[in-house]
Formats: C-alpha cells, structure tokens, sequence
C-alpha cells in the first residue's frame, strides 16, 4: 500500500530547472569561468556539491572558492529567477489529490533549505507538503540515495510503501537505489530517453492525476 508519495521540487512542481541553470551559468561568471548554459542544463537534479566539481574539475563546494560560488548561485536565482518562476501544470491539484487518497506528501529534494521554502510559494504548494527532507538532510545528494532514505525515516514508512515522483535521471536512480518505485515527469524539460528507467512516464502532474489508481501507486 503506498502510504508516502515522495516529490522531487525543481522541474516535477516548479518549473525551475532553467531558472537555476541560468543561475549556476552567472554565479560561475562571477567567479571567472565561462560556462555555457548547454552545459549547465543537464546536471540540474543533481546536488551542488555534485554539479560544481562536473562544471569546473577540481573545483569542490566545500572550498572556499566553491562556498563562495555556491552562496552567488543562491542569491542570484533568488534576486533574478525567482519571480518568473510557475509551478508545473496541476501541481497542486496533483498533491490535494494524493492526500485524499490518504498518503502522506513528502519533499525529498536536492535543494537547499533556504530555497525550499520560497520555491513552494510558487504554487502556494507549502500547506500541502506533510514534511521536507533537502540536501541539507543528507550526506549525499541525487542520484544517491541518501536524500530518499531520509524522506523515509522521516515520513516512518517502509521503501515499498513509498512512490516518488521527479523529473530526471538522478531522481529515478536515487529512488531505484533506495529501492522506491519512481515516476518521471517530462516537464521539466529532460529528454524522455533520459526517463527510460523510470517505473512510469507522464507528461506532467495534471496527467498523473488520472493516473494515481495505476502501478506502481497501490492504495
């Protein structure tokens, strides 16, 4: 019986993954290095601490430089991005729907808490959301699994009572990992090839609504 539905943020609720890679590409200018956003793209989904290391080798976020960069990325995507930003197609619609069939709604998200909040205003998502889990609750982030294991334990159910619902390739191999069933969203804009391993395809919330009574979601 699946008693969490797990959620991923960027590009699954909020169409944000162009906003942050926008972000990355700025804060990444200011620090001197010229990073095309094609390259930037693809990597949204992952972790920071992942992303910047792919951008800039050898670069890591817990350097000083890297905390510098990291802090730049946030406060550019908060002062710049943020205002342009729509939830996805029925997201809250998809979540109200979820919590009347009695499961718990979950955030499990490679975002940082600072940026959790003011993301879900978007959509006005924050009063449906049962509990959170960030990066900031986890070792390691997407597509490893630690971020799912957190949503978990703190949601008190077992792997094969949870579904989560993303929009990449790290959402889908972060839940397989931990061992969650995982439907993709191709709003955010991924390549659908890229959402092959995925339990499931939609093309958004509102489409999965009608689909809440189909595996891998057991009531």
């Amino acid at each position: 019986m699946t008693k969490a539905v797990l959620f991923d943020v960027d590009g699954t609720l909020i169409d944000s993954n162009d906003q942050h890679a926008r972000a990355w590409v700025a804060a990444l200018a200011e620090a001197g290095y010229t990073v095309p956003f094609e390259r930037v793209r693809p990597l949204i989904g992952m972790g920071g601490d992942k992303v910047l290391p792919e951008l800039v080798p050898g670069l890591t976020e817990d350097s000083d430089e890297g905390k510098a960069i990291a802090k730049s990325r946030v406060r550019w995507f908060m002062e710049h991005e943020l205002q342009t930003i729509p939830p996805t197609r029925g997201a809250r619609e998809l979540l109200e729907a979820v919590r009347k069939r009695g499961a718990q709604v979950v955030v499990a998200t490679s975002a940082k808490k600072e940026e959790l909040d003011s993301l879900l205003a978007r959509g006005n998502l924050g009063p449906l959301i049962d509990m959170a889990t960030t990066s900031d609750d986890a070792e390691e982030s997407k597509p490893d699994p630690d971020i799912i294991g957190a949503a978990l334990k703190k949601a008190g159910v077992r792997a094969d009572e949870a579904v989560m619902v993303g929009d990449t390739q790290y959402d889908i191999e972060a839940a397989h990992k931990a061992g969650v069933a995982c439907v993709a969203l191709v709003c955010g804009g991924n390549p659908p090839d890229t959402l092959r391993e995925a339990d499931a395809i939609y093309a958004d919330p509102a489409e999965l609504i009608g689909a809440l009574d189909r595996p891998p979601f057991v009531w």
